[in-house]
Parts: structure tokens; sequence; C-alpha cells
């Protein structure tokens, strides 16, 4: 009788449910969340989801989101005090994006982060991105057209840019964090920005429009000193940046022909690692990238069928390549001296002891260091055509 009893005890426990449970219809779930700095602290505005209007039965055609904003000594003061404008309680665990205005980022982003490190309800696979040349609400108050969530938008938008495109990289809290309090390497961000007409970026006529007054798009990477915005990369540095550490999954590079032209190369796959080293007493890093590819595009007349044309792609392919690793490191060292590609890192990998001899005034050492890049090239496939069909039209 005993044993039952304590079974039926067990069991009650179980079956009780969660003691913080919350039901669907009392939380406004949140896509999207910007931080901005103010005068008297911070700006926190969050993207909510209309449930109705997401809805394909109850949908009025109105906006599938809706803003609320407000103003805190802290990030988490903020956050609570959008209870005063919202019916539910607001829930992040669905977050998708999470972007921080530029003057913030310039004075330092640790703060406004340490709410969302600790937030349980948080999961970790929403972005970061700063927003460039505007603040983190006016890129948050525009509408989208194929995503009608404008954060969904967002975040499906950066997956694709990063897969194909190679300039630009999806950042996550626990990346970003984990940047910012490493031993050898800074922090690096892709921004966002607003093109076109902002004040109409709001409006309805924007999401239903062909050709939108405005639209976001993402830019280039923006480059940290501890937690502090510094300068921006470049797209060509950007493209260089992810080549460097291993992050490139496809991409397109236009390179030059052996007689004069342009070709484009499909980029499918790079393998870049990094060595650190002690030389003489200084440290030094060999960067060693594979790439394979295929010949993309083609307008100048070549003959893709002898294997001396596809070595001259190859080498011109490789010149470029190593042209903009070099010219990265050398924008990265010269102008911002901030380790954002981890060479840090590679030095205590390989050598411990040195590393505890330099860690102290690594930035000087970083400036000055050498760096040894190598890349080789393999062109695999000159896709469905053998030579252009330009070379039937004579075209030159």
């Amino acid at each position: 009788m005993k044993k039952c009893m304590f079974v039926l005890l067990i069991l009650s426990s179980i079956l009780a449910g969660c003691w913080d449970k919350r039901e669907l219809n009392e939380l406004g779930i949140m896509l999207a969340i910007g931080i901005d700095k103010v005068e008297d602290g911070y700006r926190v505005t969050a993207q909510v989801v209309v449930p109705s209007e997401v809805s394909t039965k109850t949908s009025t055609g109105r906006s599938p989101v809706i803003m609320f904003q407000e103003r805190g000594e802290t990030v988490y003061e903020a956050f609570r005090k959008i209870t005063k404008k919202s019916p539910r309680r607001i829930y992040p665990g669905h977050l998708r994006m999470l972007v921080l205005g530029e003057d913030l980022a310039e004075e330092g982003i640790a703060e406004s982060l340490e709410l969302l490190s600790r937030n349980w309800e948080l999961r970790s696979d929403f972005f970061v991105a700063i927003a460039k040349d505007r603040t983190a609400e006016e890129v948050l108050n525009v509408t989208t057209t194929i995503e009608n969530i404008p954060a969904n938008e967002m975040f499906n938008t950066l997956k694709t840019s990063e897969a194909i495109w190679a300039a630009t990289r999806g950042f996550t809290l626990d990346q970003l964090i984990a940047d910012l309090t490493s031993e050898g390497k800074e922090a690096v961000l892709t921004g966002i920005l607003v093109t076109g007409e902002q004040e109409k970026g709001s409006s309805k006529q924007n999401m239903e429009s062909i050709t939108p007054s405005a639209l976001i798009q993402y830019d280039e990477l923006a480059v940290f000193k501890k937690d502090k915005l510094i300068g921006w990369l470049t797209e060509r540095e950007s493209r260089g940046f992810n080549g460097i550490v291993n992050e490139v999954q496809s991409s397109v590079t236009v390179i030059s022909c052996p007689a004069g032209g342009k070709a484009t190369i499909e980029i499918n796959q790079v393998d870049s690692k990094m060595k650190g080293k002690i030389n003489k007493g200084k440290p030094e890093v060999d960067i060693n990238i594979k790439v394979k590819g295929d010949v993309g595009e083609v307008e100048c007349l070549i003959n893709l069928n002898k294997q001396e044309t596809l070595v001259e792609l190859e080498k011109n392919t490789k010149k470029y390549m190593e042209e903009t690793i070099n010219l990265t490191i050398e924008t990265v060292q010269k102008h911002y001296k901030s380790d954002i590609f981890g060479f840090g890192e590679a030095i205590h990998r390989s050598n411990p002891k040195e590393w505890k001899k330099i860690k102290e005034h690594w930035d000087e050492e970083f400036a000055e260091m050498k760096v040894n890049v190598k890349v080789d090239v393999k062109l695999v496939h000159t896709s469905t055509e053998g030579n252009s069909f330009l070379e039937k039209l004579e075209v030159k």
C-alpha cells in the first residue's frame, strides 16, 4: 500500500505540468529586437507577430507585425516597460534577429548583450547584425515583400547570402560572445542597412509595390576592438576575411582572361588552414587555401577544350585570391590593428609558452607580424558548354 501511494505521489508531480507554463494566447511572439543607445540609456524596439494576420483564415490584410518600443536605463528595464503597451507578455523564445545600432556599437555592445546572454528563454540560433548608418529602430521599421514578416526575411536573406556570396556571414549570439571574450581573436559582425526612402519604408505600399521605396540589405563586415566598433571592411575585404577563417561555402570570382576579356569562376569548395609558429623569436602565420571551382561564365575568346587554357584561368584565379587575402590582412593590420582572424589563437595553439610572453602586447605584435599566404586552385568543370557561343558570333 505504501509503495502504491509513493508511486501516485510521483506521478501526480509529473502530470501537474510546468510551474511556469504560459498559454500561447497569453504571449506576444517577438521575432526581432533592436537595441539603440540613447542619452538616458537604451531604446529597445520589439517586432512582435500579430497572430490574426499570420493566419490565412482570419487575416484582414493589416501588417503581420507590430512594433513596441521603450526606453530604460538598462536593456532589461526598457524590455519590461514594453508591457505598458503590449496586452501580452513579450516572449523571445522564437527570436530570429538582434539588430544593434551603429552608435551603440561604437560605444560598446557588451553591456547591452548581458541580458540576452543569460535569458533562459532564448535559443542560440538567432543572428546578430549591426545597423549601418541607421538606428536599429529604423531597420526594424521597414516592411518586406517576399517574406511578410520582416524578421524572417532578414534571417533567411542572411542565410542565403552567406551560403552563395561569401561577403556576409551570419553570427549567432554565442559566436559573438565567444569572440568578444577570446584571447587572440576579436569580433566581427555583418552590417545591415536600409536603401531607398526610409520614410516610406514602414508603409503598406512599400510591401505591396513591385519596386519598394525602401529595402533592407546586408552590407560588409564590421570590425571590432574589444566590444567597440572601429570600422568596416570593403566587400572584397569581407570576402577575403571569410576565406582566411574558412567560412566560404560558395561564391563567384571575376578574373581576367589570358588575352583580355573576363571570365567568372564559380567557387564550390574552399578549405583554409591556418598555422601559427614562432620564427626567430617572432610570431608568424601560414595560411594555406585549397579552392575547387568551375568556369561559370566566359566573356572572352578562349578555347576551354585545351588544358593549358584551364591552367591559365587557374593561375589568374589564384593570383586574384592571393591579392584579396593579402589586401585584407594588410588593411586590418595597418588600419585597425585588431586581430579578427584569430592569428593569436593560432600562435597560442602552436606555442603556448611563447603566447604567454606576447599576449599582453599582442596588438603591436599582430600589426607587424608576417603572414604567408598560399592559394591552390583547381578548376573542375566548364558547366554545360565547352567554348562560349560568343566565339561563333565572333564577339570580341
